[in-house]
């Protein structure tokens, strides 16, 4: 077994560094966050948490039957323009937190029967949420982490967190630096998410471990669907096919959902068809993917509200 809390100071070592001239991000912003100032993400070296809660609509390996003990940070270092928690995402909605706050949640959740601590879009305020990952495993914490992001990382960053974290859930958006700039404002998107995903599969391997039902170690690499961008799909899927074993697990997301502030761009009006969707499907299986988690498209609506006590009303299940 890995001495975790070692492994964390460790890593704290170089990310607190890190955090005094910002790099956690490949956005580079450089300013001191622990002197309290703020780059893109808005945010500087405390807490900010929008929910804690376990969450039911994960791939079934996380949610398993009692949930994912799951921890919505505030804000996020992409703006996609699609994004369902945009609430969250694209500012700071939520409230701050001290680290001993974020530790005894965490327990929380694992005494309510949790399969594993899930954080969501943490990078931003990674060196606080791993100083409160410390006190938590210090006090009884044994759950598996859950690294939950938006696949733009900081490969160095993400080499830091070997040993500490257990599964990554790394989204795959874009296949290209072109609609990554058009639907997330950003430049390097490419080359920083197929790096930060190699890393990730060299730590944790290409194949899901499991404890029964549910998953132990590993990566899941998410790809939501867009409309009209069938050749994005193809695009994130041939890289994975070319530089990833075949075995590792790809979750094809069709849970698109209108948001209004992608209601002037062609076609992101609509949700995706079944028929487009059906044939990412199609072709992932063409490539020879072993590993599909899919979505059954009962049209249950999939937005979260973070204004609400419960933002999941629908859980039940995202049908993967």
């Amino acid at each position: 077994m890995t001495d975790r809390p070692g492994r964390i100071g460790k890593a704290l070592e170089a990310l607190e560094t890190h955090e005094r001239c910002c790099r956690l991000c490949p956005r580079e912003c450089r300013v001191d966050r622990r002197a309290g100032e703020t780059g893109f993400c808005g945010l500087s070296a405390g807490l900010h948490v929008a929910a804690v809660l376990p969450h039911f609509g994960e791939e079934p390996p996380l949610s398993g039957t009692a949930g994912a003990g799951t921890v919505f940070f505030s804000s996020c270092n992409l703006r996609c323009v699609f994004c369902q928690n945009h609430q969250i995402s694209h500012g700071k909605a939520g409230k701050g937190m001290s680290e001993a706050d974020l530790a005894r949640s965490m327990i929380r959740l694992q005494e309510a029967g949790c399969h594993n601590i899930e954080w969501v879009t943490p990078t931003p305020q990674l060196p606080a949420a791993l100083r409160a990952l410390r006190a938590a495993r210090e006090a009884g914490l044994r759950l598996p982490l859950v690294y939950n992001g938006g696949g733009y990382e900081n490969p160095e960053v993400i080499a830091l967190l070997e040993g500490i974290v257990d599964i990554w859930l790394p989204d795959f958006k874009f296949g290209s630096d072109g609609a990554a700039f058009r639907l997330a404002g950003v430049r390097n998107y490419v080359e920083n998410t197929r790096a930060s995903i190699r890393e990730m599969v060299r730590q944790a391997g290409a194949d899901l471990e499991m404890a029964g039902e549910n998953a132990r170690r590993g990566v899941i690499v998410r790809h939501l669907v867009l409309p009209g961008m069938a050749g994005n799909a193809r695009q994130v899927l041939q890289w994975i096919a070319r530089d990833l074993p075949l075995s590792v697990p790809l979750s094809l997301m069709g849970q698109y959902t209108p948001m209004p502030a992608a209601a002037g761009l062609p076609g992101f009006g609509n949700a995706v068809s079944k028929e487009v969707y059906d044939g990412v499907i199609g072709l992932a299986l063409e490539m020879g993917f072993e590993y599909l988690f899919v979505q059954d498209g009962d049209g249950k609506p999939l937005v979260p509200d973070f204004t609400r006590e419960a933002p999941f009303d629908w859980e039940g299940g995202a049908g993967r």
